[in-house]
């Protein structure tokens, strides 16, 4: 195995300055891994420089590689085209994967005589023109009626084979007599005004519906011209037919021609690509794609692989693209833009809520089968986010509540497997600090908790969050420390104000995405802690102030105010209470004495 690396950084070295496509082989001689390079030294030694290590994946692929082999190309546009073909070929096991789990509808163009015109789920190389993929079976279903309102395309399947048509072997069917069809299987259509018609069917399925209202209208302005109304009025029909289908695509401004529109969002293990077709400023195909990464490729290296081979599959010959990410790679002869304004960034949010929207209808899916995959995928990727040394199935929380430094109180609220587990919640009256010191009573009560856990034998959480800034979190870390479990589990705290993340020792805080799913349970915890450290709190002020009322009466300790106020609730109901009722919960004497504290002295004789 040693020398086997020796020789495949010996060939590391003697890689061109060029850009080029580079294979990795295991010990099997198998292709694991196909990547793209502007420069093949430089990319492929970045492998092979521990620092780059920053993924179990990436360790466990440079351990596997046995043998290198390159292909010098002349553009970096070639390299891309030529790892996506490879890529596809192949399918090494390291490569991200373009995942379809649906068969999507398209318009096909029949390679026969007097081609049909119909949709299908199948895609096959038989020579036909393939128009798509539609991710809505109701645009293809509009496309097909606008087309057979504008053109007499037939419907049937008979071979329309020349010599078949010449010795009659077909009469017309019903579709001639109600104006469908100009009965090409009787002669009636030649095949070159046939043809015709499927020009203009092509230039709609292309989205330049300009060509076909130019012919339109040059119809129907000549037959008028020849007074032949009836027949220009025919025409006329047949463009405002057109013109209604393009009133209702049109989403942007007209003067954007023709782009593309591609979006990436990222969550978890999965990716997911959006691409949009944009013709004449009308929205004319949306398509979105799963993808699973093979290593922790950055966003914008797989939107450049997805780009290449969506386009391949929809034959685009846009020039223009607009992305949500610069691509890591450029085509030649295409332009990338991010917009920041303007039509061409609505078509971008355009872009991006459809991707969105299929992640999370993919992800729903995925979570009624296993409802487990979203607890898990939620604590991979805190995990990740908060770098706990395993998973953070056990996560608690700690708040402080006072009033003015009165009644101090702390909460800590137990999140399990990303969800509350109330039982676990616990509260904490403060013991050692007088008045308001936040940063003390969250030193306080860490230690008493731990410590117990620990006394106990517990297990300990793997998360700890702190409901507050960089004091509180220091607070509570020394508590940590001198238990000696700083290094057992991570603590960090959140700001309110920003939803700011601090660890403890790291002036600068951490900035997760608001729509992270991670930070949700952060922020639930949070709020969860909150809502539990005020209620207590409230109810001991309001216990408080209420037994203030009753601790003047000569003969009546604590214990028996709180039995009775925690019977009655309330100092309306005490005051209300008969003297029967205040004797059977504390007994005739001390009964009476409260009775008479509300009613006078006269209020103890037996009526």
């Amino acid at each position: 195995m040693a020398t086997s690396s020796v020789l495949v950084k010996e060939k590391v070295e003697l890689l061109p300055h060029k850009p080029g496509v580079y294979q990795f082989f295991n010990s099997s001689g198998e292709i694991i891994y196909v990547g793209k390079a502007k420069d093949l030294r430089k990319r492929v030694s970045s492998y092979f420089n521990k620092i780059s290590y920053d993924s179990a994946k990436l360790r466990v692929l440079v351990s596997k590689i046995h043998d290198i082999q390159h292909i010098v190309v002349d553009t970096e546009s070639d390299a891309l085209l030529l790892e996506n073909n490879l890529i596809k070929t192949i399918q090494p096991r390291y490569n991200v994967l373009l995942k379809d789990d649906k068969t999507y509808p398209w318009i096909c163009v029949k390679h026969e005589y007097f081609p049909r015109v119909f949709s299908t789920r199948r895609y096959t190389n038989d020579g036909s023109s393939y128009f798509g993929p539609f991710t809505s079976v109701t645009v293809v279903r509009t496309l097909l009626e606008l087309i057979r309102q504008l053109y007499p395309i037939r419907t049937c399947s008979l071979n329309l084979d020349p010599a078949i048509i010449s010795a009659g072997k077909y009469k017309a069917c019903l579709e001639y007599q109600i104006g469908n069809c100009l009965a090409p299987c009787e002669g009636l259509q030649s095949q070159l005004d046939y043809d015709e018609s499927i020009k203009g069917v092509i230039a709609i399925l292309k989205g330049n519906l300009s060509v076909v209202s130019d012919f339109l209208k040059d119809k129907m302005d000549e037959l008028s011209k020849q007074f032949k109304f009836e027949e220009a009025q025919f025409y006329k029909e047949k463009l405002d037919i057109l013109n209604r289908y393009q009133s209702k695509t049109l989403i942007v401004n007209s003067s954007i021609k023709n782009v593309d529109v591609f979006s990436i969002k990222e969550i978890g293990k999965l990716c997911f690509v959006n691409y949009l077709k944009i013709i004449n400023g009308s929205l004319l195909q949306s398509y979105t794609i799963e993808i699973k990464k093979g290593l922790d490729e950055p966003e914008n290296e797989i939107l450049g692989t997805a780009i290449v081979e969506i386009r391949n599959r929809v034959q685009s010959n846009a020039r223009e693209i607009l992305v949500s990410h610069m691509p890591d790679f450029t085509i030649e002869g295409i332009k990338y833009s991010v917009p920041e304004r303007g039509d061409r960034k609505k078509l971008l949010d355009l872009s991006l809520r459809n991707c969105y929207s299929f992640a999370q209808e993919k992800l729903l899916k995925e979570e009624k089968k296993n409802p487990a995959e979203r607890t898990n995928r939620i604590l991979t990727k805190i995990q990740s986010d908060f770098a706990t040394a395993t998973l953070p199935v056990h996560i608690e929380c700690f708040d402080n509540s006072n009033l003015q430094g009165t009644n101090p109180v702390s909460s800590c609220v137990v999140f399990k497997n990303g969800v509350p587990s109330k039982r676990d919640y616990r509260h904490f009256i403060v013991k050692s600090v007088e008045g308001a010191n936040d940063f003390a009573t969250m030193k306080e009560v860490v230690f008493r908790r731990y410590s117990r856990l620990i006394e106990e034998g517990e297990p300990l959480p793997q998360l700890i969050v702190i409901d507050g800034g960089k004091g509180q979190l220091s607070a509570a870390f020394s508590s940590l420390v001198e238990l000696n479990i700083q290094h057992k589990v991570q603590i960090v705290g959140i700001a309110k104000r920003l939803e700011e993340i601090f660890f403890p020792g790291d002036s600068v805080p951490l900035y997760l995405d608001k729509n992270s799913e991670s930070l949700k349970v952060i922020q639930h915890l949070r709020n969860e802690a909150h809502r539990f450290g005020i209620t207590h709190h409230r109810n001991r002020r309001s216990k408080s102030s209420l037994l203030s009322e009753l601790t003047g009466i000569e003969g009546i300790g604590d214990k028996t105010l709180e039995q009775v106020f925690k019977h009655f609730k309330s100092m309306s109901r005490i005051r209300s209470a008969s003297l029967d009722e205040l004797s059977e919960l504390i007994g005739r004497a001390r009964a009476e004495k409260i009775f008479s504290h509300f009613n006078g002295s006269e209020g103890t004789t037996e009526r």
